[in-house]
């Protein structure tokens, strides 16, 4: 992907910030508005966090199917990303994903009480030239 050596724009940002405070609604919201600015396939990245956002905030609200679902296609977004782009290490939030969901899967819907929440990592980012 050629634009990933530019800046985040300040919407995705935002939506970082909120995702790893654990905000994950307002994290896909912001992150959202990023996507739909933005016509070039740089826009799956945005996609791919926003689904993941989407995807733990199913898991907090116990949401068994939905966090399936929604892991699935956002699996299958993030692994058409670099490792990295935009400061944003992309192989480790799918790592991380991957395994969150493991774990809820392996919980099945009846045992979700006794998921291990530490599961759910922020994104690691660093904004660009900084």
């Amino acid at each position: 992907m050629d634009d990933c050596n530019e800046p985040l724009p300040i919407h995705a940002q935002e939506g970082l910030r909120l995702f790893n405070a654990g905000h994950y609604f307002e994290a896909h919201e912001a992150l959202e508005l990023a996507w739909r600015a933005e016509a070039r396939p740089i826009r799956d990245l945005y996609r791919g966090v926003l689904q993941a956002a989407v995807v733990y905030l199913h898991m907090q609200r116990g949401n068994f199917n939905g966090a399936v679902k929604v892991g699935e296609r956002c699996l299958r977004i993030l692994n058409g990303l670099p490792a990295s782009c935009r400061g944003l290490r992309v192989d480790i939030l799918r790592a991380d994903l991957a395994r969150a969901l493991d774990a809820w899967q392996a919980q099945g819907p009846e045992h979700l009480h006794e998921m291990d929440w530490s599961l759910l990592k922020p994104v690691e980012w660093k904004e660009l030239g900084k």
